[in-house]
């Protein structure tokens, strides 16, 4: 059965996805969600599947009202979540009734939240994905109004005596702070920097009112390049940190262009790209460097994080019949009743 939901006050809110991962092919950005172990946090405790479109909201207030009955979960930046004028945890399932408004208020520490819907939403995609891409124009423009259609509803999931929700999962989620050190590793053209190239690692940068979707801008002691060579374009990869002038770093994100001719002096790890995607305007950054072995390391960690998450809500959700047939009716009696 399907649902749906209507946008009451959109702030600042895209529907997306993990990314675009054919389009880098055909010259256009991958996008997608900046903070994507927030993202498929979000899915899983919904019970969807990892690349899922969701709501992502980025520093807004931000409300919507079910007009189905709808589980979610919001995952992201500390926030104040309520659904139906009640306090709700983030990193949890919630069950929301036909009617009922969430809203989010007070984004702080990090920018963006993660809101995913049990059955997520049925939207356009473009090249296997729903993330906006600006360059051609494409993505879901959400205003006041909007009505987005899920391809489930879910009945509420509370304890039938005291109504309270059944769920604690105990996922912990990540440490988001105003100061972020990001794990770097070498770019191809650090050789270039020359002993400059070492100020990346003893000097704090600060985030610019100009930073977006496709890069932050960083504020600091530069490292200069030691050579006038011509740097022919080439691809850059998400990550990639730039110096295209004597005011700023580059830190390239997911909305970067694929080519560029600017030298590379190192690269972020793609567990630092999701600390990046929660920075503020006026944060501040240090970096350190580490080798490829360690970020994929890291990497793999939080890939099991999740998947032992998985592993919960699978568990939880199928005892409870969310998506199936109720299985604790199947469990053996406990011993004296």
């Amino acid at each position: 059965m399907t649902g749906s939901l209507v946008i009451l006050q959109p702030g600042h809110c895209v529907v997306t996805d993990l990314g675009r991962t054919k389009g880098p092919a055909f010259g256009l950005p991958v996008n997608g969600a900046l903070d994507q172990f927030s993202a498929k946090a979000a899915n899983i405790l919904a019970g969807n599947l990892d690349n899922d479109p969701l709501l992502e909201i980025t520093a807004l207030d931000f409300r919507m009202r079910a007009v189905t009955d709808l589980l979610i979960a919001v995952t992201g930046a500390p926030l104040d979540l309520t659904v139906g004028g009640r306090e709700c945890p983030q990193w949890e399932p919630v069950s929301v009734r036909a009617g009922e408004t969430v809203a989010i208020r007070r984004i702080r520490t990090g920018l963006r939240a993660y809101i995913a819907v049990h059955g997520s939403f049925d939207v356009p995609t473009l090249l296997g994905s729903c993330a906006p891409d600006t360059v051609v124009g494409f993505g879901l423009k959400l205003v006041e109004g909007s009505e987005i259609a899920t391809q489930k509803t879910t009945a509420p999931i509370t304890q039938p005596h005291f109504g309270l929700p059944l769920f604690r999962l105990g996922f912990a989620a990540p440490d988001f702070s105003t100061h972020q050190v990001i794990e770097v590793t070498d770019g191809p053209d650090v050789e270039e920097f020359g002993s400059t190239a070492e100020l990346l690692f003893t000097s704090t940068y600060t985030v610019s009112p100009r930073s977006n979707h496709i890069g932050l801008r960083l504020g600091g002691a530069l490292p200069e390049r030691q050579t006038t060579a011509e740097v022919l374009s080439r691809g850059v990869p998400v990550g990639a940190i730039e110096i295209p002038s004597r005011d700023e770093l580059l830190l390239l994100l997911r909305g970067r262009g694929v080519t560029a001719g600017y030298p590379v002096l190192a690269v972020a790890t793609t567990r630092s790209l999701d600390l990046l995607g929660q920075a503020r305007p006026g944060h501040t950054i240090n970096f350190c460097r580490t080798t490829v072995a360690e970020a994929t390391a890291t990497h793999r960690a939080a890939c099991m994080e999740l998947e032992r998450l998985r592993t919960r809500v699978n568990t939880v959700f199928s005892l409870l019949g969310i998506g199936t047939s109720a299985g604790w009716r199947e469990l053996p009696a406990a011993a004296g009743i």
